[in-house]
């Protein structure tokens, strides 16, 4: 799948409008009872990219875009912003925000995660473009240095360490991310008469497994 480390303009998808989906499905039973399964371990993301266009230079920063992309063709990083770090939305990342693994004196190499939880239960997100230099990383309580202590490969989501963590440590993260995507469309149609009207047109993105 050809992919492309470029970002969809932050400025707009900060007024996009989507989020998170999930693939149920829901078996009801003779006696009433349901059975309920999902072939999807995490779920997917679509957005509307039109809804945030306010301009007609908007419009077209957004075809240019959508042409070096090919339509469909190749896919992007998109800036959720209602979900693009480890930290609440108020405050910078920490690199002690979460618990990502933990170490065992062989691996020394982890890939990203972001835990959700709600009560008792957490689910981990598997994080695959956090942002360059945005990445902190601790070890035992320990703030470690990116270029001395560990690498971050920006486009999987991969720390790297030079020494493998020992046996038990704690290996905590905090960073910011963007969602892979591609466009789900191979034409965006636009009217300036529309435009000026109110009328907005439609540029539905989705996530894409990378």
């Amino acid at each position: 799948m050809g992919f492309h480390e470029v970002r969809f303009p932050a400025n707009l998808s900060f007024g996009s409008f989507g989020g998170p989906e999930r693939h149920t499905d829901i078996v009801t039973l003779a006696n009433g009872f349901e059975e309920r399964n999902t072939p999807w371990a995490h779920s997917r993301r679509r957005y509307d990219a039109g809804l945030a266009m306010r301009s007609l230079d908007d419009i077209e920063t957004v075809i240019a875009f959508f042409e070096a992309r090919q339509g469909q063709i190749f896919g992007f990083r998109w800036k959720d912003w209602t979900d693009y770090k480890t930290s609440q939305s108020s405050i910078a990342p920490e690199y002690d925000d979460q618990e990502i693994a933990r170490g065992d004196d062989v691996t020394g190499a982890f890939p990203l995660i972001k835990t959700y939880r709600s009560g008792e239960v957490i689910y981990q997100r598997p994080i695959k473009k956090p942002v360059a230099g945005t990445v902190r990383i601790g070890l035992g309580g320990v703030e470690q240095q990116e270029g001395i202590h560990f690498e971050v490969e920006t486009s999987t989501g991969i720390v790297t360490f030079l020494h493998p963590p020992n046996e038990g440590v704690a290996i905590t993260a905090g960073f910011e991310f963007d969602v892979p995507v591609r466009f789900d469309t191979d034409r965006i149609q636009t009217s300036v008469a529309s435009f000026q009207a109110g009328e907005v047109p439609n540029i539905p993105v989705v996530e894409v497994r990378v």
